[in-house]
């Protein structure tokens, strides 16, 4: 019964917890013409380009950069993958273009301030601040690469694929046999036979073998340097004058890092972030925005993974992660509570806490503050359990607010989801 039990918990709650890693791991994602510039100063080729934020900046910028060209792509600038297949609202098909000189203007214009709707942006889509102008290389061979950070293998993998140009989704589903994986040796670092295994992988048809593994090699070097958690290039493309080149890049990086990359940090781009987790950030809170109904506000990674667990048993959805710390000031509850009421999906809120460093009476204070000056409007179920948790109830108690209290978590979950539905 008890392994019943929990293989039916991991089972449910295993989408919640995939989310919550995958969105940890791109906390810091810069747009593409700024991975360009990074990229060119480790030597890999990528074409030339220059990014724009108003209509009246494109023609200035092109006869700057490409007073010959006769064709450019004009590329929205958004931080979420898939703009070429994506629509904008207001109806314009595809986030790439390929124009003719003379349609530069019209083209970036009806980008510019638009919201573009991708796989990866959910119907919200994002708002283009920017296009990007680059050159249009004349591509003979497009391919897939990327460097990622692998759990089974707890070091960088490469992956590689001899056709690109698409989603990788897409290609792991149409093409699985043509997508190889190379681990690398974290200690070792890349040696050339690892290089050419993906030189091999990629199978170009007329760029120089050893061109290519180097290129190789300074993207491993980029990617370590760098703190990156992901490095993606699509396409990975050979242009005609037998060059590979990186077409197309993503990079995010490890925000752990960003004591020592402070240069790639400032490069954030908030406008295109969820503005809660920018409020959490700025309160040194642990946040990410999920899409279920039972906020939550838990002190404790592992506690708050518990709490979303055990919320997705008795049938709820989390509305998020909210780690508020070990230490948190009332101050901080107080941020926490009106970033878990900003969201509108919110029709209960879970507050659990085990007092160790963090004591219980801090949170009471922090959530009677939080009602007199958010107004809640959505029930609140709390536990408390630890350090001070006397103080805490008698706060909680005295107050005069209505809450629901919880004896443990599988009560507090069980009354959470109630309330919400």
């Amino acid at each position: 019964m008890v392994r019943g039990l929990l293989n039916k918990l991991v089972s449910r709650s295993l989408s919640v917890a995939g989310k919550w890693q995958h969105q940890q791991l791109r906390r810091l994602n810069i747009h593409e013409y700024q991975g360009a510039e990074l990229m060119s100063k480790y030597g890999i080729n990528v074409p030339k380009g220059l990014a724009v934020s108003s209509v009246d900046e494109v023609k200035s910028a092109m006869q700057a950069a490409f007073p010959d060209a006769k064709e450019l792509v004009v590329k929205s600038q958004i931080l979420a993958g898939g703009r070429g297949l994506g629509t904008f609202k207001s109806g314009l098909k595809g986030g790439v273009h390929i124009v003719k000189v003379d349609q530069v203007e019209e083209i970036a214009g009806k980008m510019l301030g638009q919201i573009l709707v991708t796989k990866q942006t959910g119907p919200q889509g994002k708002v283009v601040s920017k296009v990007y102008l680059c050159e249009k290389l004349s591509l003979t061979n497009e391919m897939y690469f990327a460097i990622t950070l692998d759990r089974k293998t707890a070091g960088p993998l490469i992956i590689a694929c001899r056709k690109g140009g698409t989603s990788i989704e897409d290609l792991a589903e149409n093409f699985p046999d043509m997508i190889i994986k190379v681990p690398i040796d974290v200690f070792q670092g890349i040696t050339d036979e690892d290089a050419a295994k993906v030189v091999d992988g990629l199978a170009p048809k007329g760029a120089d073998r050893q061109d290519s593994i180097e290129q190789v090699k300074k993207l491993y070097k980029l990617f370590c340097e760098c703190d990156c958690t992901l490095l993606e290039v699509n396409p990975m493309a050979e242009t005609s004058d037998n060059q590979l080149v990186a077409a197309d890049a993503k990079l995010n990086f490890d925000d752990n890092a960003a004591f020592r990359q402070k240069a790639i940090f400032a490069l954030r781009d908030p406008t295109q972030e969820d503005p809660r987790e920018v409020d959490a950030a700025k309160a040194d809170l642990n946040y990410i925005g999920l899409d279920g109904e039972i906020g939550c506000m838990v002190n404790g990674a592992g506690l708050a993974m518990a709490t979303m667990d055990i919320i997705k048993l008795h049938g709820g959805t989390p509305a998020n992660f909210l780690d508020v710390g070990g230490n948190a000031s009332e101050g901080q509850v107080v941020e926490a509570f009106k970033i878990l009421t900003s969201d509108e999906k919110v029709k209960a809120i879970l507050v659990n806490i085990f007092g160790g460093i963090m004591k219980c009476d801090v949170i009471a204070s922090g959530i009677v503050n939080a009602a007199k000056q958010v107004a809640l409007k959505v029930p609140v179920i709390v536990r408390l359990e630890g350090t001070n948790v006397d103080q805490g109830k008698r706060i909680l108690k005295e107050s005069g607010m209505t809450l629901i209290t919880a004896e443990d978590l599988d009560d507090a979950a069980e009354k959470a989801v109630k309330a919400a539905y």
